[in-house]
């Protein structure tokens, strides 16, 4: 067997085998030296089809998420010794990038805020008091972490699933959920003085989003440039604007423009045949009509003038409707006794002076919330109005959180 294997997939089964090795509890450093002993170069969309073929082998995700910061340390030296592509500002990597920097300096400045603490004795509880308006306010900006992982989530991640990467976006998620959880706690423990928690869970916290960081950096990101096309970073980039940033403002020398002969697959972003384009998406008028009788709501849609064009036929309405209505004006929908509401209800929306109309009531000992919402187009002309009903007689019975399915 050669000293320097080569071949994609000599070096995928070398790979498997030593991260096998690896998670049934072999030294580390005897490991990185095989790796350097039997493979020179791996990419980083190698390492994240291993961890995918793995996964449809049958390794648990929580395995390979368990000591996935060791497969980043076990291939740290191979993947530092290749170069990081450069991104313009205003791409989706570059941006990324760009808030790794101010997180980086978050962290390091809660990291400075925690030293100074020693937890347990009196001096440590007054150094405490003194920088708590500080550690607070230094975990606020932290929080917004929250944006950037939402971005990886629901901009990149579909993309690199969509060309066949699906191991590392579901570990690093799970990931993503395990800082969000430490951050609450360690910003629950500082409101409630709780300075044990708040050092421990604090370091650990700042160490995991390190490690984090480090991920991206060295596995993610140029595993996405590895595998993205120009049309996919066009569709991530457009997405991003409606969740926002984190700590910082992206770029503008990259623009989001559709370069000629670099459109997504047809198979891929047409949907099925018959398919009515949606802003976000689309769907078969079977599938509109099947997603809106299936709402826990009563829909009717009346148009601008007045005309009744459209309710959802679920299977438990809760005021009848009929098709007879459809085309009808909706005033004459209404008993004589209610007719001025409704006439003022539309004259408000019309105008533009009110956007949202609300009542509830008590019908056969349930309670009826009833709203309607004015709808504008793109230029805020008014195109009419939704009512929404929704029986919220159990919804407003619940108390406490239910986090698990108890089925």
């Amino acid at each position: 067997m050669s000293e320097l294997l080569d071949t994609r997939e000599e070096r995928q089964e070398i790979l498997k085998g030593i991260i096998r090795d690896l998670h049934a509890g072999k030294d580390l450093e005897e490991l990185k030296q095989r790796f350097a002993r039997l493979i020179r170069n791996v990419s980083p969309g190698e390492i994240a089809a291993l961890e995918s073929r793995l996964i449809a082998e049958g390794m648990p995700e929580e395995e390979i998420k368990r000591l996935c910061d060791v497969h980043v340390a076990l291939f740290k030296e191979s993947l530092a010794e290749q170069q990081m592509d450069t991104t313009p500002p205003g791409h989706p990597v570059h941006t990324f990038r760009l808030e790794n920097d101010a997180i980086r300096g978050v962290v390091e400045a809660l990291r400075k805020l925690l030293g100074q603490i020693k937890a347990g004795d009196k001096e440590g509880q007054e150094v405490f008091r003194q920088l708590k308006e500080d550690i607070k306010k230094e975990l606020a900006r932290l929080a917004e972490i929250d944006k950037h992982f939402l971005r990886k989530e629901h901009q990149l991640f579909p993309l690199l699933e969509r060309r066949g990467v699906y191991g590392p976006p579901k570990v690093m998620w799970q990931l993503h959920d395990d800082i969000r959880d430490m951050l609450k706690k360690v910003t629950r423990a500082v409101d409630e003085d709780d300075l044990a928690t708040v050092i421990n869970q604090g370091n650990e916290l700042l160490t995991a989003i390190g490690e984090m960081i480090n991920k991206e950096e060295s596995i993610l990101f140029p595993m996405a440039l590895e595998k993205l096309t120009p049309s996919d970073w066009v569709e991530v980039r457009r997405g991003e604007e409606e969740i926002g940033y984190a700590l910082v403002s992206p770029g503008n020398e990259w623009r989001p423009r559709q370069a000629a002969g670099t459109a997504p697959d047809a198979q891929e972003k047409e949907g099925p045949a018959g398919a009515i384009e949606l802003a976000t998406g689309r769907l078969t008028p079977e599938q509109v009509n099947l997603l809106l009788t299936h709402l826990p709501v009563d829909i009717t849609f009346v148009d601008e003038n007045d005309n009744v064009r459209y309710y959802s036929a679920g299977k438990h309405r809760i005021f009848t409707r009929s098709p007879a209505i459809i085309g009808r004006k909706v005033q004459n929908c209404h008993p004589p006794a209610s007719v001025h509401v409704v006439e003022k209800i539309l004259a408000e929306f019309r105008d533009g002076t009110k956007s949202e109309a609300e009542f509830w009531l008590t019908m056969n000992g349930r309670f009826i919330h009833i709203r309607y919402f004015a709808v504008r187009d793109a230029e805020g002309r008014y195109r009419g109005v939704v009512e929404v009903t929704q029986d919220v007689t159990d919804i407003r019975a619940l108390e406490g959180e239910k986090r698990l399915l108890d089925w």
